[in-house]
């Protein structure tokens, strides 16, 4: 199944092995949606977000939006 060391197969299984990790070892679950950080305030389950930490994976997310947004621009100037 994983024949092709640089192919597609271990690309998807390294993204695979990445969410898997995110889901077990952090609340957010490797989410960027604020939304998403809102609706886990209400799961029971492991990955929930404790509502008194929300407003700082939003803000997180935010932080991280704009820094984007600068790279991209800095990157992809139009001249």
């Amino acid at each position: 199944m994983l024949s092709k060391v640089g192919g597609k197969n271990i690309v998807a299984f390294n993204v695979g092995i990445y969410i898997t990790a995110a889901i077990i070892f952090t609340s957010s679950a490797s989410f960027a949606n604020p939304a998403v950080s809102i609706a886990r305030i209400f799961t029971e389950s492991f990955a929930g977000i404790n509502p008194s930490t929300v407003i700082f994976f939003i803000g997180s997310q935010a932080i991280g939006m704009f820094g984007a947004y600068l790279l991209y621009n800095y990157l992809f100037k139009t001249k």
